[in-house]
């Protein structure tokens, strides 16, 4: 799409640094430079007042990730995109199955009532929950990486989805301030919701998350 709109040496691309590298990788491959912009605290997709903030004379182009199934704010985007003279493209996930959805929507409302001592997700419109993500309160990086281990170990599934978020990844280091990414990369963790999932699952991970209450301190 990058080198089909004509974009390449001395543009610059608005991109996430919350997680998907491949899309910085593809805006260098294009010989263009990848600018990093804030995420939303609520969506986890780009902020259009932070994609604002950096607009140069040298950006030609956003690259709008849609992340963990929610959309991003594309008609706020798409504003920012016309006021500048910006082309706004997007990055989907893969779609699910219509099934697959329905089923993963109705494991992540019980999620959303059951859970406790985390953030459950904001489910907003058309979230297909491709990931269901929470956020554990407490002192970041640390508590968040013990909660995922004590819930391992007791025998529930789950991973951190961003690790390191992309400004800080070797060939694409910036000195930039992009406090809700950073926030976001210490903070989430990706429960399991899968459609195979059985009601038996589904209570051993509400018991496990639940069971850490002393661990945390309250979300709400």
């Amino acid at each position: 799409m990058l080198r089909a709109a004509g974009i390449g040496v001395g543009d610059e691309v608005i991109v996430p640094a919350f997680g998907n590298v491949e899309v910085s990788e593809a805006v260098a491959l294009a010989g263009a430079l990848p600018v990093f912009a804030d995420i939303d605290l609520v969506s986890y997709c780009l902020d259009p007042s932070a994609v604002e903030a950096v607009v140069t004379p040298r950006t030609a182009a956003v690259v709008v990730v849609h992340r963990f199934g929610r959309p991003a704010d594309v008609a706020r985007l798409h504003r920012v995109g016309q006021r500048h003279g910006i082309l706004v493209l997007e990055q989907g996930e893969s779609e699910s199955p219509y099934d697959e959805v329905a089923q993963r929507r109705q494991r992540a409302a019980y999620l959303d009532a059951k859970l406790k001592g985390v953030y459950t997700p904001d489910g907003g419109v058309g979230h297909t929950y491709q990931q269901y993500v929470v956020r554990v309160p407490g002192n970041g990086r640390p508590d968040r990486d013990a909660f995922a281990r004590a819930v391992r170990a007791r025998g529930v599934e789950c991973r951190v989805p961003v690790k390191t978020p992309v400004h800080r990844l070797p060939g694409f280091r910036q000195c930039v301030s992009l406090p809700e990414t950073e926030r976001a990369a210490a903070e989430t963790l990706a429960l399991p919701v899968e459609g195979a999932l059985t009601k038996r699952d589904m209570q051993r991970i509400v018991s496990a998350c639940n069971a850490l209450g002393g661990l945390l301190q309250p979300a709400f």
